[in-house]
């Protein structure tokens, strides 16, 4: 009678042991165009240079986060970021600002 109650235990436990987590898998993020991840990134600089000139902080577009780490996938961090570096440069000289992100 305690052996099997053993092996039952056993048994138990070991079942237990083999259940391991299953990944979940969600839709792809939604993708960016180029054109539209610098228009967004244009926007985020303009804002950021606004922002750091109204504080009185030195200009400095590649301390921002948003410049650090895009908004946007992977592929086109390239473009949000010489957007964002455009939209800065363009706030720090008194160029016109951009249209906000998808208004073309």
């Amino acid at each position: 009678m305690r052996l099997a109650a053993l092996a039952l235990i056993a048994s138990a436990l070991c079942l237990a042991g083999c259940s391991h987590p299953q990944p979940i898998y969600g839709p792809p993020p939604p993708a960016i165009a180029p054109g539209a991840a610098y228009q967004q990134g244009q926007h985020d600089g303009f804002e950021a240079a606004r922002h750091d000139v109204a504080d009185g902080r030195p200009p400095a577009f590649d301390h921002h986060p948003r410049y650090r780490n895009p908004p946007v996938p992977p592929p086109v961090f390239r473009d949000y970021r010489q957007g964002f570096r455009e939209g800065y440069n363009q706030f720090l000289h008194q160029g016109p600002p951009p249209p906000p992100p998808g208004a073309y």
